[in-house]
């Protein structure tokens, strides 16, 4: 019986901690620091937001921010910084990149070259709730 509640109390708090990381609370002014990437090349691609994909608008994939959210992303190497709407879900892959901005975006922060760069993203203001857990 002991051995059972340890497993039980040990799934409970795996199953928490789990959600815990994916409904992140975010308010305006939060800041997260991580890696950026940028894409640019599949125009017209349809975004998790349900929007066509333009890589000449300011606008990004997050994995948790709600749709219409504008974030400023500031370069950390050279101190460029951009607005951008989150339209899309993403980045996927590499657990340390936290956004991926369009090739806009990309141009304003000077970071085609490297493709990747660390960065700060500031929430400026929250858009709609009900669209955080698409995805």
């Amino acid at each position: 019986m002991r051995a059972f509640l340890i497993l039980f109390a040990f799934a409970t708090l795996s199953l928490l901690t789990g959600c815990a990381m994916t409904s992140q609370t975010y308010n305006d002014g939060a800041i997260q620091t991580g890696m950026a990437s940028w894409y640019g090349d599949e125009q017209g691609k349809q975004t998790s937001s349900g929007e066509s994909f333009d890589p000449n608008e300011f606008t990004a994939a997050h994995r948790h921010l709600p749709f219409g959210t504008i974030v400023r992303v500031t370069n950390l190497k050279n101190g460029k910084s951009v607005e951008v709407r989150i339209n899309d879900r993403g980045p996927w892959g590499d657990g340390d990149r936290i956004i991926d901005v369009s090739s806009a975006a990309a141009d304003v922060l000077q970071m085609k070259k490297s493709g990747l760069v660390p960065v700060d993203v500031e929430v400026i203001r929250l858009g709609s709730l009900g669209s955080a857990n698409h995805g």
